[in-house]
């Protein structure tokens, strides 16, 4: 088989998931693949791919696949999975790889059952795997690099934006994206100042995977207890994601500012003390974590996979005791602690072994690995 990927990305919004894709893509091409990447019309953030060497092929819809594939055995990557009768017709004539870029816990592995082998982004997403009975996976986690050379000005400052993310397949999402931008724009403008005290971050998109509400219904009231705290949260979401977490946070709304999306998230992660993770069972890595920890800020985390993969406790960050077994008693110890600190907090770019782990050079090599791993077995079945 010779070394040509066909990629496909099936995703209209940006997210980690894209992020992933984008730096999976240039290590291919490192490798020496010929990579081809399918991807939805409207997508237009694919283009600069295109002037690094993977040929864009955008597709109107999903059964127009099989029209840009050609009629011998070739390797084909979902960084999604799609329905399984797609995969399983794609199946008879090449062979076909899925990633799992979230863990199984509490989510049907039926999607992953058609597909000839599954990379996971982390031994947390394996060991989901493993508990779901599934033996189809490459065994090495790909664990994912801190990817901060978007395409983004990199000004330093930031304005606030909208925090929502507006699912226009809903009629009271089409119905307050025509209007919120409106009142929006008649607010003043804010821009973003470091405040005095502790200053907490959520740099993420906003979704349930992260279970925010859920994390500060217990943790919202623990940080009441200490005024100088702050939280800045960079990110967007669904209409629903935002206000359940507006709801949670709402003892200690006067110490939280919203920012919405972020390009620019190089230079935000300077601006805080700590990043602040959600809850850790359904998340399958943390792209921000790593991001976070390369930038010079440490991570404030449950101590908990997929976290226990990605933070060195006292060195790139702290963790606490999830907040559903204690009620936020250990992080309400470990607020009085750094408070007490007064900045004298961890610098993660110490912690070299670590960060290696998550560099580029160390995904070239694991993407290498596993590649190799899918073409022989792509090999093996095309003898059987």
């Amino acid at each position: 088989m010779q070394k040509t990927c066909y990629q496909i990305n099936l995703q209209t919004g940006f997210g980690g998931g894209e992020v992933y894709t984008r730096f999976f893509t240039r290590a291919l091409l490192e490798l020496g693949w010929q990579v081809f990447l399918l991807v939805p019309g409207e997508a237009a953030w694919w283009r600069g791919l295109e002037q690094e060497g993977a040929v864009i092929i955008p597709l109107a819809r999903v059964e127009d696949i099989d029209a840009h594939l050609p009629q011998t055995r070739s390797l084909l990557v979902f960084q999604t999975p799609v329905g399984g009768s797609v995969a399983e017709r794609l199946r008879q004539r090449h062979f076909v790889t899925c990633f799992a870029h979230m863990p199984l816990y509490g989510r049907k592995p039926d999607m992953f059952r058609h597909y000839d082998l599954v990379f996971a982004v982390s031994a947390h997403v394996i060991a989901s795997l493993k508990a779901a009975g599934m033996a189809n996976f490459h065994p090495e986690p790909l664990y994912g690099v801190a990817d901060l050379e978007r395409p983004a000005a990199l000004t330093g400052q930031f304005r606030a934006h909208s925090v929502y993310d507006w699912d226009r397949r809903k009629f009271r999402d089409r119905c307050l994206s025509h209007v919120y931008p409106l009142v929006f724009a008649l607010k003043p403008t804010r821009m973003f100042e470091k405040k005095e005290g502790l200053t907490l971050g959520i740099v993420s998109r906003l979704t349930p995977i992260k279970q925010f509400p859920l994390m500060f219904g217990i943790l919202a009231p623990v940080i009441r207890q200490f005024p100088r705290v702050n939280l800045e949260i960079f990110g967007s979401g669904g209409y629903a994601s935002v206000r359940d977490l507006e709801r949670s946070l709402a003892p200690i709304a006067h110490q939280v500012r919203w920012w919405g999306h972020q390009s620019d998230v190089k230079s935000i992660y300077p601006q805080l003390d700590f990043l602040l993770t959600g809850l850790p069972e359904k998340e399958a890595l943390g792209l921000n974590v790593i991001e976070a920890q390369a930038c010079g800020t440490p991570v404030l985390a449950v101590n908990a996979p997929p976290f226990t993969e990605t933070v060195v406790e006292a060195e790139t960050g702290y963790f606490f005791v999830d907040p559903r077994q204690d009620q936020g008693r250990d992080f309400a110890r470990l607020l009085g602690q750094l408070c007490a600190a007064d900045g004298c907090y961890p610098d993660p770019r110490q912690a070299l072994a670590h960060l290696d782990k998550f560099s580029f050079a160390q995904f070239v090599l694991r993407v290498g690995r596993a590649m190799d791993a899918a073409a022989a077995l792509a090999q093996e079945t095309s003898c059987a």
